[in-house]
């Protein structure tokens, strides 16, 4: 598209099907690298990238040729597949339906790759449930709890 100028950073969450403890932290530099290619083959910057056991952040710098559903359901269809044929997880490895999408500006850009890169401490404070909420809330998106991922406290 010429003369098409566009500036997009995405933040997206997912978790894992059932809110289960199933990346291996021995793994997730693997899974890091595997899920940056599937968003570089989609034309998206990986701007930071943090696996927790139950739940992924991703910080992108985005198209607006893509559709923001479709570039989701394949990172996870494909990252599904990806950690089922490693075996690193008794039975079958899914992330649950759903994510969360949150956008910045330019001048945020360190700080939310920050907030990525240091999930293990942000985590010994605050549950995921507890940081997932406190997004929306930040955002001013209106939810059901019902709809709200599976929490499993």
């Amino acid at each position: 598209m010429a003369n098409t100028f566009s500036q997009i950073y995405l933040q997206f969450v997912f978790a894992v099907q059932n809110r289960q403890s199933l990346i291996p932290k021995e793994d997730k530099e693997e899974l890091h690298k595997y899920i940056t290619g599937l968003v570089q083959n989609r034309k998206a910057k990986m701007l930071a990238v943090n696996c927790m056991p139950d739940h992924t952040h991703l910080f992108v710098g985005f198209k607006p040729t893509i559709l923001i559903s479709d570039f989701v359901k394949e990172i996870k269809v494909e990252s599904n597949e990806f950690v089922n044929s490693k075996n690193w997880v008794r039975g079958k490895f899914n992330w649950q339906e759903g994510y969360g999408v949150f956008s910045y500006s330019h001048s945020h850009l360190d700080t939310v790759i920050k907030y990525v890169h240091n999930q293990e401490a942000h985590h010994q404070k605050r549950t995921f449930k507890h940081e997932y909420l406190a997004l929306l809330k930040k955002f001013d998106i209106q939810f059901e709890e019902q709809y709200v991922f599976d929490f499993f406290d």
